[in-house]
């Protein structure tokens, strides 16, 4: 299986905040680049760790510049803050929910909003980082 497919989601996040290279080389996924803050290359790093294998397949440096992206267009929102939560082992997304949500019967907000790493809310894996609402 190629690296790319694997991290796409870490690719995604990285796109429009990364500035530097991606590329596959003996066997391991490379970013090298810059991004403006701190919380980019958290984002950044939490996308690639939902991959259980992170830590065999990805090599990466990616330096903080403290310098601002390009300017959001006018007319539209700004991005999102995202909070995200890495699965431990004995959580449920129903648990999880109760915690971070304040009620059990949130946890499909978080499934819903995970369906790209997520395809049943009664399967989640230790080592997942999940968006949360």
């Amino acid at each position: 299986m190629a690296l790319k497919g694997m991290y796409a989601y870490a690719l995604q996040v990285a796109e429009g905040k990364f500035h530097g290279t991606t590329e596959e080389h003996n066997g391991k996924l490379v970013f090298k680049g810059t991004v403006a803050t701190v919380a980019q290359k958290d984002e950044i790093w939490n996308a690639i760790k939902t991959i259980p294998t992170w830590r065999l397949d990805v090599r990466a440096d990616i330096q903080v510049t403290g310098q601002p992206g390009p300017a959001p267009v006018a007319g539209q929102a700004a991005a999102p803050v995202t909070r995200t939560y890495t699965v431990k082992i004995g959580d449920t997304l129903r648990h999880i929910a109760k915690v971070h949500l304040g009620s059990a019967g949130a946890f499909m907000e978080i499934f819903e909003l995970n369906k790209d790493q997520l395809t049943d809310p009664d399967k989640i894996k230790p080592g997942q980082v999940l968006h949360l609402p």
